[in-house]
């Protein structure tokens, strides 16, 4: 099929493809660490009591067929395996029925943790990562001519999520509409990073300008997309700068860099071969039976697509869902509403018997959400802390928790190894608490004068009770029940 080859995208598809295989890799081992402690036997939402009521036509998963925490982590690293296999480029040399089938793999595979995965795999980067990871599965190998049906099924991703992204900000806060919602987000965002106080403290001018260009390149740039070269691989390249920017200033786990790597597919060789001087392979051209899987595929996003644009044309836009239970085709959108304060809930202990007026206690650490005051905050992403992330949505609403909030407490009464093992810092590391609470706080960035007073980078206000205080209601060791639970 001569007419569906694109040879000036082979150098494109080889980046592509190593840069996907790098995020299948994050998203495979942040898996094996969290996924038995979160969905486990012993998790906070089980994944087998999920599966039991929900049938697979609804979530297919190859948990439907078994599950274990052991089998859990086979799959994880398995999929992690088959991740640096692509990465080490060894893949690409394979039969192009070997490199479709290990491409098949990686999504099946991550397909059955999000399909599992409940509260914790129900982020926009799961679902961004198996739409397009089963794309990749018809990009073809290192000697096939990549197809530019494929190419631009990369570009159709890229477009919606950027889109889609653009259009639920200025249909939904005045912020983005009047240019100040970066007045509040560096410093509400869910996980700040490192220079996010930075960020913060940049002038309001400058803020202005970072929205108004947030607008250009989600709402007119992904346009050029579809454009003849240069003027798609320009359009490449600014979604590639802005991603870079985004990076720089938060931690959204591997989006960005999933966003990023789409953009590759805009970019044609000769785009690439000044920063990268290889040669090129000899290509042929797809066989048939590939370039009749190419169509087909084709075929069926574009009837699946029908309604994610009428979604995307909607004024009642809905944000980051799918409609179809192997997420092929999906809605994308992310910070619709800015958050204009910002609330943490902080959990504390104490090993007192009794708990009164003047009793001590002492707070878990969690790994990247913030906490103590003086603590600076870290750089996480790509790695994707899902219990932070889930915390910054408890403090939103208590609405969001109430599926795991009690049984996450109900393990640090047991000291629970697996789910301490999210945390930073346990300070019962001796023996369980009697008791823990949670308290909810406002937090703020410190301005640069209290900063250099403290060298504290957060400063916060209490607010009230999360939670009262509790305790297990028969002996420690025993499986939690959150019904048998008091309140003193």
């Amino acid at each position: 099929m001569h007419w569906m080859s694109a040879p000036d995208y082979w150098l494109s598809r080889l980046v592509f493809g190593r840069a996907l295989a790098l995020v299948y890799l994050v998203a495979f081992v942040s898996a094996a660490f969290q996924f038995p402690a979160l969905l486990g036997e012993r998790g906070l939402v089980p994944a087998r009591r999920f599966l039991a009521a929900v049938p697979f036509k609804r979530a297919p998963t190859l948990f439907h067929l078994r599950y274990s925490d052991r089998l859990a982590k086979f799959a994880a690293w398995l999929g992690a395996t088959l991740a640096l296999a692509v990465l080490s480029g060894v893949v690409e040399h394979a039969p192009l029925g070997v490199t479709m089938l290990v491409w098949f793999g990686l999504w099946v595979l991550y397909l059955s943790f999000v399909n599992a995965g409940q509260p914790f795999f129900g982020f926009v980067w799961e679902t961004l990562l198996l739409e397009t990871g089963f794309v990749a599965i018809f990009l073809g190998n290192r000697t096939t001519s990549p197809p530019i049906l494929t190419i631009y099924l990369l570009r159709w991703v890229l477009f919606r999520l950027e889109v889609g992204a653009g259009l639920i900000k200025v249909r939904h806060d005045p912020a983005w509409r009047n240019l100040t919602a970066l007045y509040y987000h560096h410093e509400t965002q869910p996980l700040p990073n490192p220079l996010s106080w930075y960020f913060h403290h940049l002038p309001k001018s400058l803020h202005k300008a970072e929205v108004a260009a947030n607008h250009v390149a989600q709402l007119l740039v992904p346009f050029l997309l579809f454009a003849p070269q240069p003027v798609a691989g320009i359009a490449g390249i600014i979604v590639i700068a802005t991603q870079a920017w985004l990076m720089l200033s938060g931690n959204f786990a591997w989006l960005n860099l999933l966003t990023l790597t789409l953009a590759i597919s805009a970019l044609p060789n000769d785009f690439l071969h000044h920063v990268i001087p290889v040669s090129s392979p000899a290509l042929h051209d797809p066989p048939a039976w590939f370039g009749a899987l190419v169509i087909a595929v084709m075929a069926l996003v574009a009837v699946l697509s029908y309604q994610v644009v009428r979604n995307m044309a909607s004024r009642r836009q809905i944000m980051n869902a799918s409609f179809d239970p192997l997420h092929l085709v999906n809605t994308y959108g992310l910070f619709g509403d800015i958050t204009r304060d910002r609330h943490e809930v902080i959990i504390e202990g104490t090993d007192e018997s009794d708990v009164t007026p003047s009793t001590a206690w002492k707070e878990y650490e969690f790994k990247a959400k913030p906490g103590d005051p003086a603590r600076r905050p870290i750089q996480v992403a790509p790695y994707h802390l899902r219990l932070d992330w889930v915390m910054w949505f408890a403090a939103l609403s208590p609405a969001y928790a109430e599926r795991w909030f009690v049984p996450f407490v109900a393990k640090l009464l047991e000291n629970d190894r697996a789910t301490l093992r999210l945390l930073r810092r346990n300070p019962f590391s001796a023996a369980p608490p009697a008791f823990v609470r949670a308290q909810l706080y406002r937090y703020r960035f410190t301005d640069p004068r209290q900063k250099r007073a403290t060298g504290n980078w957060w400063t916060r206000e209490l607010l009230g009770e999360y939670l009262p205080p509790m305790a297990l209601a028969r002996s420690r060791g025993a499986e939690p029940d959150v019904d048998a639970w008091t309140a003193p």
